[in-house]
């Protein structure tokens, strides 16, 4: 796209993951991204779309709306609140991604253009310690989960998320409790789990000490989680089910916490807007994020210190990430110091 001295450009990469990565509903490891930059006046800002298949979302519909989308870019890139509604007529509610994507690469210029990280020019707190990040265990045979559990905590990740949603479930929350003794765990049934098996499950977490749990039941199900919510001591997080901004004061009724990506919220603007939304309803909040590069991963970052919980470790599971300058230590990563989100291409 080249209209009112704005160029916006875009191309997709396939992304490996070091192994397989499952959860629930699938097993990848092949993640295409789509990488967005806008140039207009000698400055480049970027963003990335994560597509996700369980929100609409493929390889092939970011491509396919994309020139459209585009189109909502004026050639003033501060008039945020314009963009914003001019996507949302454009696409009501779908391809969040995409949108995620040029809203970050609009945020990028922005703070590029006065020479700012992103974090500052959105005013948010210097001073906000950034949580530490958990370490997902992916979904597979019970030794090999164990051993994903073993390498992480080796490498000094003191929070590991496990992936959840079979018949073993039990067996995989003892098994891992018992290889990590001393770190926190957390589980993430990605919505697979029945009523009854939720549950049963309830008293397996709690001998676990586990943290808390990540969308038990189907995405739809709000009635069930209000129903286990309501006899659970550990607390309950909704993922599957926030998929708009406008889903946040529903979910106040039936889970103790939100987890906000911006790949499925439709960008860094949305997701501050969901974290402000889910503060007033009493919810806590986790910054998350999906298999991205460290663009993606940077620009969650910027929000997370505002945030109760992280699970940003999406670029730490690749084999080939794009992007540098993302400092970590074991499952701390830091605020980037850089202008704009603090990362460049490799």
């Amino acid at each position: 796209m080249d209209g009112l001295s704005v160029q916006i450009s875009w191309e997709t990469q396939e992304l490996h993951t070091a192994q397989p990565f499952g959860i629930a509903r699938w097993t990848h490891s092949v993640y295409p991204r789509t990488f967005v930059s806008l140039t207009h006046e000698g400055v480049t800002g970027w963003g990335e779309a994560a597509p996700n298949a369980f929100y609409g979302e493929t390889r092939g519909t970011v491509e396919a709306v994309l020139p459209l989308l585009a189109g909502a870019i004026s050639a003033d890139p501060w008039d945020w609140d314009g963009l914003h509604s001019r996507l949302t007529r454009l696409m009501p509610f779908d391809h969040p991604s995409a949108k995620c994507a040029l809203e970050m690469a609009v945020l990028e210029w922005c703070a590029r253009r006065v020479e700012l990280p992103v974090w500052r020019l959105l005013g948010l707190s210097p001073i906000a310690p950034i949580p530490e990040s958990s370490y997902t265990v992916s979904l597979a045979e019970l030794p090999e989960m164990r051993r994903q559990a073993r390498e992480a905590v080796s490498r000094g990740h003191g929070i590991l998320k496990v992936k959840l949603g079979t018949a073993q479930d039990e067996q995989i929350v003892e098994a891992l409790r018992e290889e990590a003794p001393r770190v926190a765990l957390r589980v993430d049934a990605n919505a697979a789990w029945t009523r009854p098996q939720a549950k049963r499950m309830l008293g397996v977490l709690e001998a676990a000490q586990v943290e808390f749990v990540e969308q038990p039941l189907a995405a739809g199900d709000l009635a069930g989680h209000a129903a286990l919510r309501a006899v659970a001591s550990v607390p309950i997080v909704a993922d599957e089910s926030l998929h708009h901004v406008s889903d946040v004061p529903a979910l106040a009724e039936a889970f103790d916490g939100v987890n906000l990506k911006l790949a499925k919220l439709g960008g860094p603007l949305q997701a501050l807007h969901a974290l402000r939304l889910a503060r007033t309803h009493g919810l806590e909040v986790m910054m998350g994020c999906m298999i991205e590069s460290s663009l993606g991963i940077a620009a969650a970052t910027h929000l997370a210190g505002a945030c109760d919980w992280a699970d940003l470790d999406g670029a730490l599971l690749l084999a080939d990430d794009p992007y540098t300058g993302l400092e970590w230590q074991a499952g701390t990563v830091q605020r980037p110091r850089g202008v704009g989100w603090g990362v460049e291409r490799r």
